[in-house]
């Protein structure tokens, strides 16, 4: 596929996906050694991925290398087992053969200052996906989805699921929080909680278990770290056996993402709830095939879904921009402040799915197959 033909795709597709967000432009100084527009088959992209024990970066890292490969770049796609010092072994290898772009999915946001200290020495650009990278001004765009919406469309849907404006309740509700590591993991909880606490303050919403965060600024104290299915899943045990004796019912938990809503599900299980009536309200978001099914099964209410096929389309699209010199497609230069600068950041939107509507968004745009979920 040509290029030229590549990015009416992206185009195509990101658009249909981008609701309400005004795209402005960064401009890019070509480095000295871009002549005539810069040269896909001299240009090497390196992509820093966290782990493969994830299906969604495993998705995504095919997908980006696949986008990249097709428009005649040279890559390298390293996965390094939710390990820090792998991935700035990585990184570091990656500036050391050459890399043109660095495309880095970190780990731990705080942990890559130094490492992008040599990036920026060698003149390479850096795109943080999917996560920033915090406390460093050498980040020079990032892509993401709108994390704190992530939130507020899990807030939205307990509080329309329970009908918590007009049910006089109480119920029992058990929140948690990712991986404290992870800087999105603050937005998509400010977003669930900024809808939520005043359920909680007025009564409305009880949390037993006593982890329920004063403030937004809280949250890491109920995260889960490494954002691990079996930790999930340990910690929800925990909170039955020690807080809901004597018949006492979760009605609705907050889980962030799928791998932590996995866990919490087999909790569930384990301690008797079963799919039905008086089954936990219980979110996620990414859409993981294990999730999806077990949405069908009744065993999960939600999932907030990032379709991770257009971010690699738009940040395929970035690199190429930065490689010829071009401006660099962004759309909100005030959200994403590291610590050290208001990281240029380019926002696609999230959409929220459910067992009802595993089909027509699912299914109909190609993210799974009918058979892969038993439909």
């Amino acid at each position: 596929m040509s290029f030229a033909w590549r990015k009416v795709a992206v185009g195509v597709a990101t658009a249909g996906l981008i609701v309400g967000l005004s795209a402005c432009s960064q401009e890019r100084e070509p480095s000295g050694d871009e002549t005539g527009g810069g040269a896909a088959e001299d240009t090497l992209i390196g992509i820093a991925m966290p782990t493969k024990s994830l299906e969604r970066w495993n998705r995504d890292g095919s997908h980006l290398e696949e986008l990249l490969q097709d428009n005649g770049y040279e890559t390298t796609l390293q996965y390094a087992d939710n390990k820090v010092d792998q991935q700035i072994t990585q990184i570091q290898n990656m500036i050391n053969q050459g890399a043109d772009v660095l495309v880095i999915a970190s780990i731990d946001g705080t942990a890559l200052a130094p490492v992008l200290e040599d990036a920026a020495a060698a003149d390479i650009t850096v795109i943080a996906y999917d996560r920033l990278i915090n406390d460093t001004p050498n980040v020079d765009y990032y892509a993401t989805f709108d994390n704190e919406k992530v939130g507020t469309l899990q807030g939205q849907f307990i509080e329309e699921a329970l009908d918590l404006k007009n049910a006089a309740g109480p119920f029992n509700l058990e929140p948690f929080a990712g991986s404290p590591d992870d800087n999105n993991a603050k937005f998509f909880f400010s977003g669930a909680w900024d809808v939520l606490l005043p359920y909680v303050e007025a009564g409305k919403l009880v949390v037993p278990s006593g982890k329920a965060p004063a403030s937004n600024d809280d949250w890491a104290s109920i995260g889960i770290q490494g954002w691990g299915s079996d930790t999930a899943q340990a910690e929800m045990e925990n909170r039955l056996n020690s807080f809901y004796g004597g018949g006492q019912k979760v009605n609705v938990v907050l889980s962030p993402n799928d791998s932590l809503a996995l866990g919490i599900a087999q909790a569930l299980e384990g301690a008797g709830y079963a799919p039905g009536e008086g089954y936990p309200v219980l979110t996620g978001q990414d859409a993981d095939q294990a999730n999806v099914l077990n949405m069908l099964a009744g065993k999960q209410s939600m999932t907030v879904w990032k379709d991770t096929r257009a971010l690699g389309d738009q940040v395929a699209k970035m690199v190429d921009q930065i490689v010829k010199g071009e401006t660099v497609d962004v759309n909100d230069e005030e959200t994403y402040d590291n610590g050290n600068k208001v990281v240029p950041t380019y926002l696609l939107d999230p959409e929220v799915v459910t067992p009802d509507t595993v089909e027509s968004v699912l299914v109909e745009s190609g993210f799974y197959k009918a058979e892969d979920l038993g439909l």
